[in-house]
């Protein structure tokens, strides 16, 4: 006799942590499911959090490894604060992130995994599970077990049987939330042959089996499709989208891209992004060392080639003295900053945003620049556009602030139409009779791209300080002045190719939270989720920093109170007090992960209390 179907219950939406050991596969398990759950139709987004150690001791705090998923039949902004699931695959990923599951939701363990030494290498000095069972539901399943009987008549050793596991965790939270299967089983035929891609499938479907045979789990849950723009929609991520914006740049521009880079976590993932797109006209260049890497760009930007560098916090820092070449020479191209917990080495793989100052003030002398931050993975692509087409624009290297956060976390993007997006063309001079190459446009006072080899436009270019009209080095000290603020000047007009700020809320009021890069998700929730228990409260979030808007001040003055959320200790607070001269109140968080929504939420209700 057939066992009959377990009923579905409806679930408006759901936070799922996927967690084990770092050679547990967590974060492909985390990424399967985000690309079902994407399909499905759900908004959704993600927080991949792994170590930075190559191989931590297997089943050590250290190496345990982390993916969030958030998915919904509404709008959604940040990976929720608190996952109602938590899947923990042994003592290490239970102890490592119980406390951050709500109060009463799901744990399921690999109860295989809860031996003596397991839990003496997690910090346990005794079961952890009794004292578990009064504040959460917990499921116990012997998944290695499981995971070994599905397979006991293949030849595979021991250790490549149990490195499937994790397809039997993907195939009971398949089940679990009834996520569409067909994409993840091509996957697998295209990715695993022979034995290995039998032992996947096996196990794949017999957690799927598990699930619905199983008395651990009474019933399954769905989401319903959230209500979206209608569009063609992909999951993408903070540096799959810097990437293509890139791509999308030197087409919008007309211009051959080339990328010099040191691989770096977390920005190396752009440079493999942009190395398979070679019939995009772009050129990847892996240099041995970041100092080379921004030569090599500056070299492709003067030979006319949309050039772009990217780095991380360290790697800025490396390559500050070719940035200021770039600046002296009126070059333009992109230097992408992925920020990363630091100092030095820091923590690699957990975000920040500690670069503000450094992007803004990091050269030696007076090398202004203009810094630009994406708020969502799917903005990345839009900055990247905005970014070249300034640094064609007023001849200029750029600055492109993301974080650690925004690179790795995913959400649906609605992809673009072509004809949508912005489009400019490049200045150049072709009738030397009109032209020197040191003339600037009376609007944005950039100089033309005088592109090596072209008849008549021959000139001086260098590090030295040189003479407005000739090229030639000068040690004049007014000249130098002259040049210093011309350069200042010339980034100073960006300003007016930003438009106006667009406020969250009521335009004026008593507290205004202004933030930038990847707390846009957890501030806006914070703010929302304020209004609509009547507090007057509002919000806006930067992409340009510096120039800053040129209504920004106007903006800052219509609030009693300013208060500034960053990952860093107050870098932006401290700009606006500087440039505004408003008491502007910080919320910092440096712990290398991103704010919870009520994180920020907690901080507004005591400002309004304390002003009341």
């Amino acid at each position: 006799m057939a066992q009959p179907k377990k009923p579905v219950e409806d679930v408006e939406d759901v936070a799922i942590r996927f967690a084990g050991d770092s050679g547990d596969g967590m974060q492909l398990t985390g990424t399967k499911f985000t690309e079902s759950t994407a399909l499905a139709g759900n908004d959704l987004s993600t927080f991949p959090d792994f170590p930075a150690e190559i191989r931590a001791p297997a089943g050590s705090l250290a190496g345990v490894s982390g993916f969030q998923i958030h998915f919904s039949s509404e709008d959604i902004r940040t990976p929720a604060d608190e996952p109602d699931v938590l899947v923990a695959l042994n003592p290490a990923a239970l102890h490592a992130n119980i406390a951050d599951l709500r109060s009463g939701g799901m744990v399921i363990l690999n109860s295989d995994a809860f031996t003596g030494k397991n839990l003496e290498r997690a910090g346990y000095d005794e079961d952890p599970l009794p004292e578990l069972e009064d504040r959460y539901r917990v499921v116990e399943i012997p998944l290695t077990a499981l995971n070994r009987e599905a397979l006991k008549d293949l030849k595979l050793s021991t250790r490549d049987k149990d490195r499937c596991k994790n397809f039997f965790t993907l195939g009971l939270m398949f089940w679990l939330y009834n996520r569409p299967i067909d994409s993840t089983l091509r996957w697998l035929e295209s990715k695993f042959r022979g034995d290995v891609l039998e032992a996947n499938l096996r196990v794949f479907k017999a957690g799927l089996h598990f699930g619905e045979t199983t008395e651990l789990f009474p019933v399954s849950f769905t989401v319903p499709k959230a209500k979206i723009q209608p569009g063609t929609y992909r999951n993408i991520t903070g540096n799959q989208a810097l990437a293509w914006g890139i791509i999308a740049a030197g087409v919008q521009l007309g211009r051959p891209i080339f990328l010099g880079a040191y691989p770096i976590t977390p920005a190396s993932e752009i440079l493999h992004e942009l190395a398979r797109y070679r019939h995009f006209g772009v050129k990847t260049f892996q240099a041995e060392d970041e100092i080379a890497a921004a030569s090599a760009t500056i070299g492709a930007a003067f030979a006319g080639q949309l050039a772009a560098t990217t780095t991380s916090g360290p790697g800025l820092l490396l390559k500050q003295e070719a940035i200021g070449l770039a600046v002296m020479t009126e070059l333009p191209l992109v230097v992408v900053d992925v920020q990363r917990a630091g100092p030095s080495t820091g923590m690699p793989t957990k975000t920040e945003q500690a670069d503000l100052l450094t992007a803004v003030y990091g050269r030696n002398s007076d090398s202004p620049m203009p810094v630009l931050a994406p708020c969502t993975p799917g903005d990345c692509f839009t900055v990247m556009i905005e970014a070249f087409q300034l640094a064609v624009k007023y001849m200029t290297p750029v600055i492109v602030l993301s974080d650690g956060y925004l690179a790795n976390s995913s959400e649906p993007w609605l992809i673009p139409d072509v004809d949508s997006l912005p489009r400019s063309e490049v200045r150049y001079h072709e009738d030397p009779k009109d032209f020197m190459p040191y003339r600037r446009d009376p609007d944005t006072l950039a100089r033309p791209w005088a592109i090596p080899g072209t008849r008549g436009l021959e000139h001086r270019i260098g590090g030295l300080e040189s003479e407005e009209n000739t090229g030639t080095v000068s040690y004049v000290p007014e000249n130098h002045e002259r040049m210093v603020q011309l350069r200042a000047e010339k980034v100073a007009r960006i300003a007016q190719d930003i438009p106006p700020i667009e406020v969250n809320g009521a335009d004026r009021g008593e507290l205004l939270v202004i933030g930038w890069g990847g707390t846009y998700g957890a501030i806006s929730s914070a703010v929302n989720e304020a209004r609509e228990d009547g507090r007057d409260v509002s919000s806006v979030h930067l992409r340009h920093l510096n120039p800053f808007p040129s209504d920004l001040g106007e903006v800052l003055a219509r609030f009693r109170r300013i208060l500034v959320p960053e990952l860093n200790s107050g870098q932006l607070r401290h700009l606006l007090r500087a440039e505004y001269l408003v008491d502007a109140e910080s919320l910092s968080k440096v712990q290398g992960q991103p704010f919870k929504v009520n994180e920020i939420r907690a901080r507004i209700d005591r400002v309004l209390a304390a002003g009341s």
